[in-house]
């Protein structure tokens, strides 16, 4: 039985799951589905083709699935689905896709989406990641899992990030973060690998291979698509292979600050 609130406003249509809790003038639209076990806090919006998973928690404020914030946007069919587990707090903003972008935005499970977070048009979200409060990720955005984005900290239309990466908080990010790596600073650019949260996931081995290849990739000198090349051609490590096909397929291109080989006596960073 869903336990609704008697102020709380449900459109004819909206489809609710079992033990489903809505608060206080909380709006649900007619296009509504909403899984198991998820609780809609007080004042809450849920608006068009929205389609929200299992054990959800949403609180007080948070405006989701209403239309892009996109001026090519004329009223098409958008859809935005979000996964099961999530944690949406106050005042966070959600929208659907675009025609432009695929019709959808698309959050995995297990997220956390602090305060005033901002998700737009067209953004895919793996599972387990973390965003900050204030963090706002423009149109097509795109992060792996288990990623981190700090507090206050805007990401650029097309960019996207993965796994385990982690963007350090009052960053501006503009270019692809790799797997793996840690970024900060306006404009971000990679200060080296997320060892605190790879010593969470990975062993010993794993991430003395990633340092093994982050050295080769970032402090050679070399460019990152012939050194990702080489790389490639020999290494069997998963993690490896993932972080230089991440780079071969950048389309926005990835900030590093390039350290020459030949330069062990440079005293700024290049």
């Amino acid at each position: 039985m869903a336990l609704i609130h008697p102020l709380a406003y449900i459109e004819d249509g909206a489809v609710l799951g079992k033990n489903v809790s809505i608060g206080a003038f909380a709006s649900i639209g007619a296009e509504v589905t909403i899984g198991d076990n998820t609780t809609v806090a007080s004042h809450a919006v849920i608006e068009g083709l929205t389609t929200i998973g299992k054990g959800n928690r949403i609180f007080s404020h948070s405006a989701i699935g209403t239309i892009p914030q996109d001026l090519k946007f004329d009223g098409e069919r958008v859809e935005l689905i979000i996964g099961d587990n999530n944690t949406i707090r106050e005042f966070t903003l959600i929208n659907p896709g675009t025609k432009g972008g695929g019709s959808i935005t698309k959050i995995g499970d297990g997220n956390l989406l602090m305060g005033y977070v901002h998700i737009g048009h067209d953004v895919i979200i793996g599972n387990n990641c973390i965003l900050a409060n204030g963090a706002t990720l423009a149109g097509h955005v795109e992060l792996g899992n288990s990623v981190v984005v700090g507090g206050l900290t805007p990401i650029h239309q097309f960019v996207k990030v993965g796994d385990f990466a982690m963007i350090a908080g009052a960053s501006a990010l503009a270019q692809d973060i790799p797997p793996f790596t840690l970024a900060e600073g306006n404009r971000a650019s990679l200060r080296g690998l997320n060892l605190t949260g790879l010593r969470r996931t990975l062993s010993r081995v794993e991430i003395d291979e990633l340092k093994w290849a982050y050295k080769r990739l970032f402090e050679s000198g070399k460019p990152l698509q012939e050194v990702s090349s080489d790389i490639l051609s020999s290494s069997k490590s998963k993690n490896i292979i993932k972080l230089c096909e991440f780079i071969k397929n950048s389309k926005r291109g990835i900030p590093f600050i390039r350290k020459s080989s030949t330069d062990n006596n440079s005293k700024g960073r290049k």
